[in-house]
């Protein structure tokens, strides 16, 4: 019995302390004596880490570079200055009535024949001049290409659409199209036509509606110009002027001479053949003749480059290839006559348009033209003007590729006038432009445009602007 209860209590107390000691020690009980643990080495104690060196110190970041792109033709930067390239001259203004907050939103439709077979290529120089001019100035100006192509109930539809959702209209481009717009009833917003209507500024000439200004590039207006020049420059005398039966050279040479007559100076036009391009040999012949007899102040060429060119060779041939005195016999012969004088020909004055300026053309003979006087626009003749060096140039080669350039110039100024038609609704102002020195009236009844372009002389082979 005494067995008994030890027993119990032994498992009573087994319970209790999970067996963790040897609570009982009787013979035979549950919880026998545990085997004592054996104690173990306490483990090493690492060493503490050397502390690492101290890195050096970060060397100071470089001053921040301000990069610069070299446009052709401009002159090199002082790259030590890095001086930001410089902005297009300010417009002159002759007052700031009803102007608009530089905040307001201006939206400008570009209406262009783009879809044109004839036109496409002209449009896209136009629409890429213009794009440029955007990118250097778009604060708060959006601007829509609307692309028609000839239809005149096309160029309309499109006109009406852009009335509705724009401010200003930029366009259309043709003469055709320009009179179908200025024709129709629906010119109620400004709008900034890329030509002029056939006849515009003869006196019986139809005028634009008060919302559309005209600011095409006209070369009859090149040759009104190069009359007023050549005028100043040669106060005295008779004008002969020389054309072809081409249509745009008669034009231009019925310009010069309507102006010449202006301003009550003789001027005779002679039209000389060109068979296949070339001027006839015979009728050059004839010309020399006549210049010999009576001796004008200055020749006016309403013809382009080449043939200028082939008109310069004649003249001066009869210099060298041509006898004054004719002989009879090798044992009969007539004493000399006086020399003709070497300057006869070679110091006459002749004067041009911008189609004497081809441009960059390969293996054209540019040094033939040596001395001609010509008017073309600053973007052809003038790359230190301060509005041309800001603008990136077209990459364009090839023939033609004078005049896509000029059309790209007539994009960059549009643009520019737009803007400041859109600044400044009403008003009188002056522009600095890359196709001359503008001058616009908007805003206070019919609209008024004006363009100066740039004076040259062909020098070295190359037309070099005139500075007064």
């Amino acid at each position: 019995m005494k067995s008994v209860r030890l027993t119990l209590l032994c498992m009573a107390a087994a319970v209790l302390s999970a067996c963790s000691t040897p609570f009982c020690d009787a013979p035979g009980g549950l919880c026998s004596p545990q085997p004592a643990k054996t104690s173990l080495p306490p483990p090493p104690v690492a060493p503490k880490p050397l502390p690492l060196p101290k890195p050096p110190p970060e060397p100071p970041a470089p001053a921040a570079e301000v990069f610069a792109v070299d446009l052709s033709g401009a002159a090199p930067e002082d790259r030590s200055q890095m001086a930001p390239r410089a902005a297009p001259p300010a417009v002159v203004r002759a007052g700031d009535d009803n102007a608009v907050p530089s905040s307001t939103p201006i939206r400008i439709g570009l209406l262009l024949p783009l879809r044109s077979e004839t036109l496409g290529a002209a449009s896209a120089s136009v629409r890429a001049g213009f794009m440029a001019a955007w990118e250097r100035d778009r604060d708060q100006i959006t601007v829509t290409v609307l692309e028609t192509g000839d239809v005149p109930q096309d160029i309309l539809a499109a006109y009406a659409r852009a009335l509705q959702d724009q401010d200003i209209v930029v366009g259309p481009l043709s003469r055709p199209a320009v009179a179908t717009v200025a024709s129709s009833p629906l010119v109620s917003k400004p709008t900034i036509a890329l030509n002029f209507p056939e006849g515009y500024g003869q006196p019986d000439a139809m005028p634009l509606p008060p919302h559309m200004l005209a600011m095409g590039l006209s070369i009859e207006e090149e040759a009104r110009q190069a009359a007023q020049w050549a005028a100043a420059e040669q106060p005295s005398g008779a004008a002969v002027v020389l054309t072809t039966s081409t249509a745009w050279q008669r034009r231009v040479a019925s310009a010069f001479a309507a102006q010449w007559q202006k301003l009550g100076r003789p001027v005779r036009t002679v039209e000389l053949s060109a068979p296949d391009g070339y001027l006839s040999d015979p009728e050059l012949v004839q010309l020399r003749a006549s210049l010999r007899q009576n001796l004008p102040s200055l020749l006016f060429s309403a013809m382009g480059a080449d043939q200028t060119r082939q008109l310069r060779l004649a003249l001066a041939s009869v210099l060298t290839s041509e006898p004054s005195n004719p002989t009879f016999s090798t044992a009969d012969a007539l004493p000399p006559a006086p020399p003709t004088p070497t300057d006869q020909f070679s110091n006459l004055p002749i004067y041009g348009t911008s189609a004497l300026n081809p441009g960059r053309v390969n293996n054209f003979p540019t040094q033939d033209l040596e001395g001609v006087r010509l008017l073309d626009l600053p973007w052809q003749v003038q790359r230190d003007h301060p509005a041309v060096m800001v603008y990136p140039r077209p990459l364009q080669t090839g023939v033609g590729s004078a005049d896509m350039a000029r059309l790209y110039a007539l994009g960059i100024d549009a643009f520019r006038v737009a803007r400041e038609i859109g600044r400044h609704p009403v008003g009188r102002f002056q522009l600095d432009g890359v196709t001359g020195k503008l001058t616009i009236d908007f805003g206070r009844g019919p609209a008024q445009f004006e363009r100066v372009e740039q004076s040259a002389i062909y020098l070295n082979g190359a037309p070099q602007p005139l500075h007064p």
